[in-house]
């Protein structure tokens, strides 16, 4: 354990603006980007790097609104503010200048549409998603948007249009994701987000029923996947095949899910496999698009 300051402050601004979750976001950007472009080049540094900041900084402000339920649950107790680790004060100022750095990058290095995406990613989690939380157990299906929009913020960086077929394919593969990855999420922390006074889907089916309709959205995910060969957006035979094996391999995976013997699901190797399909499709698609 470290007594520099310095250090110790980083590691709280990491940590408020989750490092782990803005890189991957940032990488959607780089893939939107390549997708349009047909080219790796300096021109995605900024947009990727734009929407990273804006991503850290909205989950900063994530943390200050939800402290209070976040004191509330086993899972989120320890993190910077419930924690006693920083101020709410303190952590709204980190927000704002990850909020502020990354709409300039955007803005002055990307142009004003791509702000706009970068702007309405940041809106659409914080000033919608965040509430709709209180409100409804299927607040994730709307806030699915949020995984839609930096994919396509790298593609109007690039040169595209939002109304290209293609961009909105893109956007909608991402968008499908999102969901299982939080009903997951929910097959094991589900009671204590009740507990902390969120409405869950818990409190709505049982455990059985949440596997079945998670499986579905994995089903989804995979169906979203495949039609990119169909959109053109997958351009060579061998990657299409690649792509099909892939998304099949993902729904086989998870065949537990459904099965008449269920096993106990482990929500952290779950979370990885979704995560390295991902990872998988999106190098795939930058190699086809780049070859």
């Amino acid at each position: 354990m470290t007594n520099n300051p310095i250090a110790t402050y980083l590691k709280l601004v990491t940590e408020l603006g989750k490092i782990r979750i803005s890189i991957p976001v940032a990488l959607t950007t780089f893939t939107g980007y390549i997708l349009c472009k047909g080219a790796i080049d300096s021109g995605v540094i900024l947009p990727a790097a734009g929407i990273f900041l804006l991503a850290s900084g909205s989950s900063a402000l994530n943390q200050v609104q939800e402290s209070e339920m976040d004191s509330r649950m086993k899972r989120t107790f320890r993190r910077p503010i419930p924690s006693g680790r920083i101020s709410k004060a303190n952590a709204l100022f980190i927000s704002m200048a990850f909020f502020l750095a990354g709409s300039l990058v955007l803005g002055l290095g990307s142009g004003w549409l791509t702000l706009v995406v970068g702007l309405s990613t940041f809106i659409w989690y914080n000033g919608i998603y965040t509430y709709l939380k209180r409100a409804t157990a299927f607040a994730v299906v709307p806030g699915s948007v949020v995984g839609a929009l930096p994919p396509l913020a790298g593609w109007v960086a690039a040169g595209g249009s939002l109304t290209d077929p293609r961009a909105l394919m893109i956007a909608f593969f991402f968008f499908i994701g999102q969901i299982p990855h939080f009903w997951l999420l929910l097959l094991k922390y589900g009671k204590e987000y009740e507990m902390a006074g969120f409405p869950s889907i818990t409190a709505l089916f049982t455990h059985t029923q949440i596997k079945r309709l998670t499986f579905v959205w994995i089903a989804a995910t995979a169906v979203s996947a495949m039609l990119l060969t169909h959109y053109k957006i997958m351009q060579s035979t061998w990657g299409g095949w690649i792509l099909i094996a892939l998304s099949l391999g993902l729904v086989a995976s998870f065949a537990n899910l459904v099965g008449r013997r269920q096993a106990e699901l482990q929500v952290r190797a779950s979370f990885v496999r979704i995560n390295i399909f991902y990872l998988l499709v999106m190098i795939l698609l930058c190699v086809d698009r780049l070859v």
